[in-house]
């Protein structure tokens, strides 16, 4: 049974397990489909989607007008979006933003070029825990497919147990990466979710919860500032 955090007549949130792909799998069922049938409908529609490995806040609408309204949110950047991720490589950087285009590399791989024709932007700030880890409250403002998983690999912190992205995955009972927080305005009315991970040893630990609990109120922390490029802007 899957655990719904919100729900009214246009949107249902729910906090998603890890593994679970988002469309069914030979014989294994898809999220989207568990929902439906969990909720005994065919009317929902993805607004956005996660990861198989990345658990948390997932959202659906539940008619083609909301979805739409979803869809504006998403692309004119006013829905914001927050994750946790663990890795145990010390980053080439501690805080900042990281951007660049995405390109397919090896069989499921992605990869961050130092173009930016369409970038992929992620901004982070990266937290001290215990035994070489390091915990990061990350904002995503593209979303582009394993875009956190690329981002946190090019400045050498691929997440703890990242099957394609980190060497050591084996050693991991989990992908440590969660979809955390997301804040939105809908019909004039403002809503704000939050998922605090309920598995993996790494996220149970009293350490994480230590850290986390630390971190400044996302609404205070003083994010780096990006201004997307305006399309199709006349050349000077």
């Amino acid at each position: 049974m899957l655990t719904i955090i919100f729900e009214n007549n246009d949107f249902i949130v729910i906090d998603k397990p890890p593994n679970i792909g988002f469309h069914n799998e030979e014989d294994t069922g898809g999220i989207f489909s568990i929902l439906k049938k969990q909720m005994n409908t065919n009317s929902l529609y993805p607004v956005h989607r996660l990861d198989k490995v990345t658990s948390g806040v997932l959202v659906f609408a539940k008619n083609s007008d909301t979805a739409a309204e979803f869809g504006n949110l998403f692309n004119t950047k006013q829905l914001e979006k927050f994750y946790l991720a663990i890795s145990n490589n010390k980053p080439t950087k501690k805080q900042g933003t990281i951007k660049g285009d995405m390109i397919r590399s090896r069989r499921s791989s992605w990869k961050l070029t130092k173009t930016t024709s369409s970038p992929a932007v992620t901004q982070f700030f990266s937290y001290s825990m215990n035994n070489g880890l390091r915990l990061f409250l990350i904002r995503l403002l593209t979303g582009k497919t394993h875009q956190i998983r690329v981002a946190l690999k090019s400045i050498s912190a691929p997440i703890c147990g990242d099957p394609i992205y980190s060497s050591n995955s084996s050693n991991y009972d989990r992908t440590y990466l969660h979809s955390y927080l997301l804040k939105f305005t809908l019909k004039n009315k403002h809503y704000e979710f939050k998922s605090v991970p309920d598995s993996g040893n790494l996220f149970l630990s009293e350490d994480f919860a230590d850290t986390l609990s630390n971190i400044d109120d996302i609404s205070e922390i003083r994010w780096p500032k990006y201004t997307f490029p305006i399309k199709n802007a006349p050349l000077k």
